[in-house]
């Protein structure tokens, strides 16, 4: 039992150390050479990362976020072969161990305890424990951001989300622990999201666009525009690299020739 004690304990202390993973600090002075935590909403998160670094940057801080949460709550499964924890005692332990790695990544001690809001800790966690309610949460979130393009606004959205579907879930509405813990995430995460609320308020919160077309402007007509301007359009596009990569003439001084004839003149005059 008190060996029990230890290795729960021990899993729970695992957890909070992963979700201290500062992958967007580290992935931002890594590959970037900037804190992400001193630029845009200064948010060691995906959705800051996407608005200052773009998505080559939030992409792979996002699976990195969503892989704390995940591994946190799965490391936990190895305890359900213990004689001595039940499924009520798994799925508490699954729960502590959400709190731990969504509060290493708000306050990770290897950055300083200044970190994010969690939110894609917190999904990898549900994800652990019950996918079919993180997958509805992802179809919430997925749809308000696509229709108002604010990335608070639809975690918010998905987040009040998450208990309704916990209490319609058949396999989890009979877990008391999971229906409280999916009340107490969705008002967690409006508490971290008060700033976004203001900002929402002012009308000054910053959108986000996943997907956005292109736009092409229709070619010129006429000879003249394609000679002309479409040449000129033809040379800005050329890469600076291969501009630089062609061999510079080098101007040479035509010296005057002198001719026989007029050095013999010279010699003549001089004489």
């Amino acid at each position: 039992m008190i060996l029990t004690y230890y290795t729960a304990t021990t899993m729970i202390i695992i957890a909070y150390l992963l979700g201290s993973i500062p992958s967007a600090v580290w992935i931002g002075k890594k590959y970037y050479g900037i804190d992400i935590r001193e630029y845009g909403s200064k948010n060691a998160g995906t959705t800051n990362m996407l608005r200052v670094l773009g998505r080559r940057a939030a992409l792979p801080v996002f699976a990195l976020d969503f892989l704390k949460g995940f591994v946190a709550v799965t490391i936990i499964e190895m305890l359900k072969y213990d004689v001595h924890i039940g499924d009520n005692d798994l799925i508490n332990l699954k729960i502590a161990a959400v709190f731990a790695a969504v509060l290493g990544h708000i306050f990770p001690i290897f950055a300083g305890f200044r970190g994010g809001k969690g939110v894609a800790t917190r999904v990898g966690a549900v994800t652990g424990i019950y996918p079919p309610v993180a997958l509805l949460c992802f179809g919430v979130w997925f749809v308000i951001l696509m229709i108002f393009h604010y990335v608070s606004l639809a975690s918010m959205v998905a987040g009040c989300c998450f208990p309704l579907f916990t209490l319609i879930s058949p396999k989890v509405n009979e877990s008391i622990p999971f229906v409280v813990f999916s009340f107490v995430i969705a008002i967690l995460l409006i508490y971290t999201h008060r700033k976004n609320i203001e900002r929402l308020k002012n009308r000054t919160e910053s959108k986000t666009y996943i997907w956005r077309p292109r736009r092409v402007s229709p070619p010129a007509a006429g000879p003249q525009q394609h000679g002309g301007a479409g040449a000129a359009k033809e040379a800005k596009a050329e890469p600076k690299a291969a501009q630089e990569a062609k061999p510079k003439k080098k101007e040479m001084k035509a010296e005057p020739e002198t001719t026989p004839s007029a050095e013999s003149g010279k010699e003549e005059t001089k004489a």
